[in-house]
């Protein structure tokens, strides 16, 4: 039996597990639009593209599967640009889907063609450096080839976004329905190895530490490496400090965790690792900018390291490492355990909890009774300064923090994909400016009922900004500060809660007055603009 490739569309990403996808109709995408109208995957109409993709951004991080959008051409593709490029960077695996001009009309100015024929805008090319995969398919033949590439992309160790935009004319066309029996649609499971040649080798080494300490980072998140890491740091006694994006592969109230590394954080495992440790184990940890404060070279130096990472060009990219090993995470971490047993190395110092500052009490208090009152808990993070100092994080209490291209605006869009797929108390947190950016995607929210809690910090400013026009330009304060509008009135107009916090009093109302499981709230913090925190921009 024949279908149309709109249909053969619908059913592959069906059969990739995609249980909804995020989106915004045009013309040039109604065919496959009109296969959605019968199909298991529910339809999210967004208020603009770009949240379309940090939708699919937010369930690809918290449900660990493949996420989808969908747009029409022209414009409807140039919107996701931005969160594309969000996922591009934290390497989701989001199926991107957009219409097209029919072929026979390239090239003579068709209605939002993207062609890049005759002069119009060129869609690959805009695509080209981020995605892992994008193909305009503008014949049916190579249709199965297509499909397959895509599939192999979103299902690997190293995914990423996978673009197909598929042209109106092509969409109609018919192709055989079996076509997708040729595509294989489940993970190979990676290759068991009970001895990795390098283990004697890093137990040895961690025999012999006076005091080792971990670095642990997303790359355990996606090699599912945290029981592992739980059993090495209770087993041996070894301190664990994450990145950010690392933050909660151990509960931070666990006495071996140094919290996150870090230039905005508390500096607790920066002392540690300069102060103590004479061996570092760092595993999926990238060391950007933000984690090696700035490529600081007394970071690692005079220390041993040893590194393990799924992708080969994360080995010794910022440092030398004295054992560098390319493998699965998860299963290079059950092999060492294996290989020290139950000898055990020294017990790790006693850390203290950092003191809070008085004017960041209300925003410290909000963390703890989120911490304290709700058994799980997915948070979004867009101001990441506060939380990764104040939130103690944990398999139980998820944390996202706005890593990819770091842009404002993401955490509203990402927060609804992440409770589109997971249904726990979920939290997005940001500040006044990048809430202006996303606050129409409340109406999406409101639209299809999803709970949400939206934490906005109220200061009036482009905080950041601001803090470096203080810090480094000597308070020539241009282009950060802004007139807000009335929150209260704002959020009565979406038809949601609105709650105002400028005290621990007010934090310990709102967790006894709020439902923060199945409402949708908008808690404004209110915070004094010249207020900044203590670390210091370079630039």
């Amino acid at each position: 039996m024949q279908i149309t490739v709109a249909a053969l569309v619908v059913r592959f990403m069906e059969r990739l597990g995609i249980r909804t996808i995020y989106g915004m109709p045009g013309s040039h995408i109604l065919p496959v639009y009109d296969q959605l109208f019968d199909s298991s995957i529910k339809t999210l109409l967004v208020k603009h593209e770009q949240g379309a993709a940090f939708m699919a951004c937010g369930e690809a991080r918290a449900g660990r599967g493949i996420a989808a959008c969908i747009t029409t051409a022209g414009p409807g593709a140039t919107n996701l640009v931005t969160g594309i490029a969000n996922a591009y960077a934290d390497k989701l695996p989001v199926l991107i889907i957009t219409g097209e001009t029919s072929t026979f009309i390239f090239g003579k100015g068709g209605l939002q063609e993207s062609s890049g024929e005759g002069g119009s805008i060129n869609q690959s090319d805009l695509f080209r450096g981020i995605t892992r995969y994008h193909k305009i398919v503008e014949r049916t033949d190579y249709l199965l080839q297509v499909l397959r590439q895509a599939t192999r992309i979103l299902l690997s160790p190293n995914a990423g976004p996978v673009l197909l935009s598929f042209p109106y004319n092509i969409q109609k066309e018919l192709v055989d329905e079996n076509l997708l029996d040729a595509i294989r649609f489940v993970t190979d499971p990676p290759p068991i190895c009970n001895r990795f040649a390098a283990t004697d080798e890093m137990a040895q080494m961690i025999r012999t530490a006076r005091c080792p300490m971990i670095v642990a980072g997303h790359g355990c998140f996606l090699a599912g490496a945290q029981a592992a890491l739980q059993k090495l740091g209770d087993r041996h006694s070894i301190p664990v400090a994450t990145t950010l994006k690392g933050k909660g592969l151990i509960a931070e109230s666990d006495p071996r965790s140094l919290g996150c590394l870090g230039v905005t954080s508390n500096g607790e495992a920066f002392r540690h690792i300069v102060d103590h440790a004479d061996l570092v184990i760092v595993l999926g940890a990238t060391f950007n900018e933000r984690t090696s404060y700035l490529w600081d070279p007394t970071l690692m130096g005079g220390k041993r390291v040893i590194q393990i990472d799924h992708d080969a060009a994360q080995l010794e990219k910022v440092f030398r490492a004295d054992l560098a090993i390319h493998g699965d995470i998860r299963a290079v971490l059950e092999d060492l355990l294996e290989c020290l047993g139950d000898a055990t190395v020294p017990p790790a110092p006693t850390f203290s909890p950092p003191a809070v500052a008085a004017h960041f009490t209300a925003v410290a208090h909000l963390f703890e009774r989120l911490v304290e009152r709700l058994p799980q808990a997915m948070v979004f993070d867009d101001n990441v300064i506060l939380a990764q100092t104040y939130l103690k994080a944990s398999p139980q209490h998820r944390y996202f923090p706005n890593s990819g291209v770091s842009s404002l605006g993401h955490a509203i869009p990402a927060a609804i994909g992440a409770r589109c797929a997971v249904a726990v108390p979920t939290f997005a947190i940001l500040g006044d400016g990048g809430f202006q950016m996303c606050c129409m995607e409340l109406m999406t929210a409101v639209n299809y009922g999803i709970p949400l809690n939206v934490v906005m910090i109220n200061n009036g400013t482009l905080g950041l900004i601001r803090k470096n026009q203080f810090q480094l330009y000597h308070e020539r304060y241009i282009d950060c500060d802004f007139v807000n509008p009335d929150y209260a009135l704002l959020a009565q107009s979406f038809g949601i809660q609105h709650w105002r916090v400028e005290t621990a009093a007010d934090v310990d109302a709102l967790f006894e007055c709020a439902d923060l499981a199945r409402g949708i709230n908008l808690i404004e913090v209110i915070w004094d603009k010249h207020v900044f925190p203590a670390y210091k921009s370079d630039r």
